[in-house]
Parts: C-alpha cells; structure tokens; sequence
C-alpha cells in the first residue's frame, strides 16, 4: 500500500492510475483496482483517535468502537473503488459540514472531551476532513469524464433500537423525478439478500440521526453522479458484547457486492450510453494478486491428491480369480496404495491458508468452501480400508435418495430395444486406434494407452493426460461413439481446459464435481445419439449396487443378488460389486444416474459450457460465470452441444429419459 499525501493522491487520479494508498496521515483509504463508474465509501467505520485526543476523550475504546460503523469496510471489500475513512468519527464527522464536524457533546448532551481542543487540534482534524472530499470530488470527476455518470454508495451501520429494518436506503436528498426507480431497483436487490436465521427487511426514507453531507457535497459538485446512502442494522453482530457472527457477515458481503454491483449496473443501463451494461463490468475485470497466490500455494499443496489413485485395488485380478475359486464365498482382501502424504500436516497447512487476505466476497467463499471440502476428502483417504470410510463416503459423496432409487427401478424394469445396439466386436487395440483417431479430429492433445489396472472399461488420467483403456474389455460400434463423447469430449475436454486456468484449483476438483461431470459426461452420450437403454440400466445398477452394499455390508451377498436379479455374467456382477465395496464401502456410483438427471434438467435452463472451463461443481455455476464475463477465466467451448433437441416424433429412449425425475 502506498502512502500519499492529499495532492499526489489526486494527481494519481488525473493520470488514471490504479492503486492502494493510505491518504493524508492515514485519515483514510483509497482502493482503486480498476476505473469504475461506482465508488463504495465508508464514512463512520474508522477507529483511530490520534494520542493527544485519545487522552482527553471521555469514552473508552470501547465505547469508541461501539459507535462506530465497524466491519462497513470489510462489507465494501468485492469493490474495485473504496474510499474508507480510518479516523474516529468522534475526531471529525465526514458526515457533517466541516463547521459542524467536529462533535463537543454527545447526543444526550454529556461532553466528549475533558478540555477544549486548541486551535492547532481543530486545524489538523478540519484539514483530514477536507482532504477527504477533495479526494473525492477529484475521483468523481475522473470518473464522469470517463464515463459520463458515476454512483456513490455510502455505507453505515446502525443499532436495532435506531432502526426497525435490517436495510435502509436515504432518499432525502435523492432527486425522485430522476432517479426514484434507482432507489426503487435498489430496493428490491436488498430484498433478495439471505442471511442465516435473520428476516431481511428494507425500507426507502430518511435515515435517522444521518445528516449526510457526503450527499450534499456530490449534489452540489456534479449532476451526473447519483449518491445512494445505506445504513445496515448490526444483525452481524451481538450489540451487547460486539462479537461478530462471522456467517452473517460474510453472507452480508455476498449479498451487498451483488445488490449494488447490479444497481450500478442498472443505473448505468439507464442514465449512459452503456445499454448492456452488466454487473460484472462494474466488478474489477483482473484476478487479484492474493487469489493468484493463494491459489497456487493450494495447487502445490493438493496437486497429487486424487481419490481414484488411492481407491482402485492393487491386487484387483489376484482377489478376482480367489473369488471365483471359492465358488464366490470368498470375501475379497483388496489393498491398497499407500497415502503419500501426511494427513496431519496436510490438514493445517490447508487452514493456514491466507483466504481472508482475498477481499471479493464470493471468491473468499468459494476458497473456504473448498478447503472445508479438501479437509473431508483427506478424511476420506486416510480411511481407506477401514470401517470408517463408509462413514467418510456418505460424508463426501452423500447416499441415493428415493427418488434416486425409484429413477433405477423404472429403467431396470423397462424391456429391451430391439437392434439398438450391435455385437462387442472391437477390443482394446482397435478402442485406442478409434479414440486416438478422435481425439486427433477433435484438436485434442493427448494419449491412449491399454491397462490392466482399471475397473471400468475406461478411464482418463487427469495428471497425464491418458485415456486408459481397460486390455480385456470389448467395445460395440455404439460404445466407441458413447465412450469417445464421455471420456475424450467431457473428462478430456475438462482436464486440458483446466490446465490453461490461471486458477489451478479448476483442476482440483470442484464441489460436487462428479455428480457434475460425470452427469455431462452421461449427457453428452445422449446428446450425441448414442446412449443406450443398456448403459442407463447399467448405471441403475449402479444405483442398486450402492443401496445394497448400505443394506446388506456382505459383498458376497450383494455379487449374488445383483447377479440373479439382473442376469449378470461373473465378471459383470464382480465388477459392478468391486465398485462398491472398494475402499471399505464406496457410495460415489448412483451420482452417475443422478448427474445425467440434473444436467438433462438443467440444459433446458441455461447454457453449460461454462462447466467446461476445468473440473467444476453445479453449485458453483454462478461464480464461474462471474468469474467468465469478467475475464478471469478463458470461455471454454464444448466441442458439441450439451442441449438435447428430441427427435420427432420422440424415440423410446427420448420418452424413457423424459421419465426421469
């Protein structure tokens, strides 16, 4: 952070450049990562009292703080231009006229000061309060200049006795025949706010006790600005005690950086020449150096932590061949690759991570979220083999529901279609000369190879960028098409796409990410003509699989009903029982089923291909979408359309899928 007097910050200005400063002696901040037509300010959130007037205040630093507009400043951190005020307002009033500033009593008449100041005190105190609003009449102009109109948002804070709402927006000054329906668009956004546990309310009038110059002032200077003051009850924290409600807060700065970025915007829309004007180019358009670096201290630290590497079995084929000895009495001992990695250690270097350092509110969440995320997966690892990690799998991967179950059963019982699909006539050598031959049409820049390691019948190496290929299996002309689709135009896609991020976490696994991406994995087979009524039964047995392996803890059981049930042959009934109980009970398999269900669902709603730019999670679309309209990531392109347009009249399959609920 620089630090700058009154003159060289304004000089900064004219120039256009960007920077973080400390202004005239530390009396207030200027932020500015980007030149926008929104300026957020903080007029009461300051705490400091210079000594000389700290040693004649009748308040305490307690009392001090507790009138005060605390936490306004983090409330406005998401904002590419802050101007936050340091000083006590007991010191000086920003919100007053200079003559009135400087505060002797309080509001029930009891002195603030055990002496007069002198004359010396009064001129430094009057001169901080000029600074700033010369400061600001310089940035204002800068920003009309450059975009014709400007809006201000100033934020406060209130105790509940002084105000009934948790929002209320000061039009008193506000010029209603121009701008009533800002105020209006301003309303509604801080209705849509969410805070746990709290009923959020707003009201537009005069904010009680405010006296707010800060409006005068941009009035009296510029006609192209619109000023809309704010004051938030303290619902994020106890009043009594001030401790804060960390939750409430943090959901507040989400709520307000979308609440007033799509105001600015709205504003913008109407009163410029900026008619498609969006929320996101009001937000800064560049990645913050903190996320660049935390993002890569999380990328070095979880790079190698990838579930599929620790889950599969080492000794899969040995244990296969004792079970089928055993005439399937036999209850298989798989093991498994050793954790390489501290589990202790990995555990508190992920929460020693700087993520409040990161000042935009959603981004901070979504570092938080997946730290939390990462820590559940470590449980996960280092539970493998043991009766824990059943526990840890419901955890992470969660269990199928009802509905879930009876999406199975309606397709197990649906008969067979005649002639969908031809005879299993391509092994593993002719797979990889098809899907190499592919993989080369689509531009794609990776290997195929054959394993004797693999479970499924394929599976993509995320870290090599291998498509292995499993060397007993056999493909139909269908499987090929469906495959290359799910593994080359999905995994693949995703694997590459995430390597080109600036953000590396795209390639850690989001939340979510395979209900996510293998739904549109499963999607895509669709999409492309080639799923079939025998790959959606299979992944219902998937389902079934997970809910018996819950039911009945005995993998010999569940191999035998699975093969009476469904007419399975030995290996296919031991595979999908393998997938299951691998690693001591692995429910991961019904979000297969689930996947393709809610990204079928969600096609109809919006555009996908954002989930595209790396290994992504549902829940966290609207950021990535952000985070794509303000340039912080590359738009990926899907190398065919995720959006299913129904044959007609529609197939058996397009009825059967549309059954799906």
């Amino acid at each position: 952070m620089l630090i700058l007097s009154e003159q060289d910050c304004i000089k900064l200005i004219n120039q256009g450049q960007c920077f973080h400063a400390s202004v005239a002696d530390g009396a207030f901040t200027l932020k500015i990562d980007e030149y926008s037509p929104l300026v957020c300010a903080a007029l009461a959130s300051g705490q400091t009292l210079r000594d000389e007037l700290s040693a004649i205040s009748t308040l305490s630093q307690d009392e001090r703080t507790a009138l005060s507009s605390q936490y306004c400043d983090e409330l406005l951190s998401s904002f590419p231009i802050t101007l936050i005020a340091n000083d006590s307002s007991l010191e000086y009033d920003l919100s007053q006229v200079k003559a009135h500033a400087i505060k002797v009593v309080d509001s029930s008449n009891q002195a603030l000061w055990t002496k007069t100041w002198s004359s010396k005190q009064r001129a430094i105190s009057l001169q901080k309060h000029d600074s700033f609003y010369l400061v600001l009449k310089a940035l204002l102009a800068k920003l009309e200049q450059k975009f014709k109109h400007a809006m201000v948002f100033s934020l406060q804070s209130a105790p509940s006795e002084q105000q009934q709402n948790t929002f209320a927006i000061d039009i008193s000054q506000l010029d209603q025949a121009r701008f009533k329906n800002i105020s209006q668009h301003f309303l509604r956004q801080l209705n849509l706010i969410n805070l746990p546990n709290i009923e959020v309310n707003s009201a537009v009038g005069l904010i009680k006790h405010s006296h707010n110059y800060l409006t005068t002032h941009i009035y009296a200077h510029f006609d192209n600005t619109v000023a809309l003051p704010l004051c938030v009850q303290k619902v994020f924290m106890n009043e009594a005690n001030s401790e804060l409600y960390h939750l409430v807060l943090d959901e507040l700065k989400v709520g307000l950086k979308q609440a007033v970025s799509e105001t600015a915007a709205f504003f913008m829309r109407r009163f410029s020449h900026s008619r498609k004007t969006r929320r996101e180019d009001i937000l800064s358009s560049a990645i913050a150096k903190e996320v660049i670096e935390l993002d890569k201290k999380l990328y070095a630290l979880c790079k190698n932590v990838g579930t599929l590497n620790f889950i599969n079995p080492v000794n899969l084929a040995s244990e296969r061949k004792k079970f089928f000895a055993q005439k399937t009495a036999y209850t298989p001992q798989f093991k498994y690759k050793q954790l390489n990695i501290n589990p202790h250690q990995f555990r508190e270097q992920l929460y020693k991570l700087p993520v409040e350092e990161i000042l935009d509110a959603d981004i901070q969440q979504f570092y938080r979220r997946f730290i939390d995320h990462l820590a559940t997966k470590i449980e996960l690892l280092t539970s493998i083999g043991s009766d824990e990690f059943i526990y840890n799998s419901l955890k992470y991967y969660g269990e199928p529901d009802n509905n879930d179950i009876a999406n199975a059963e309606f397709l197990l019982r649906a008969p067979a279609i005649a002639n969908q699909e031809g005879p299993l006539e391509h092994d593993a050598d002719a797979a990889v000369d098809y899907f190499q031959q592919r993989a080369k049409e689509w531009g794609l820049v990776c290997k195929v190879e054959k394993s004797a390691k693999l479970v499924a019948k394929a599976m993509v190496n995320n870290e090599k960028h291998i498509l292995y290929i499993n060397k007993d299996t056999l493909f139909s002309d269908q499987e090929l098409n469906a495959f290359a689709h799910h593994e080359l135009g999905i995994h693949m896609v995703t694997t590459l796409n995430a390597k080109k991020q600036p953000l590396k976490v795209m390639s850690l696994g989001l939340i979510g990410d395979t209900h996510t991406q293998e739904g549109l994995a499963i999607l895509s087979e669709y999409s492309s003509g080639s799923l079939t009524l025998r790959r959606l039964q299979t992944l219902a047995m998937r389902v079934i699989a997970v809910k018996l392996m819950l039911t009945q803890r005995d993998f010999s059981q569940t191999f035998n009903t699975l093969q009476q049930r469904f007419i399975l042959t030995d290996n296919d009934a031991f595979t999908l029982t393998t997938r299951v109980y691998r690693g001591g009970g692995f429910t991961k398999d019904y979000l297969y089923l689930k996947g393709f269900r809610d990204m079928l669902n969600l096609s109809d709603e919006q555009d996908l291909s954002v989930l595209l730019v790396g290994k992504t999670g549902i829940s966290d679309i609207t950021l990535l979408n952000e985070m794509v309209e303000r340039g912080f990531l590359p738009k990926p392109e899907s190398l065919f359309p995720l959006k299913i347009v129904q044959s007609n009249p529609p197939s058996i399959m397009d009825y059967l899928v549309s059954a799906i609920y």
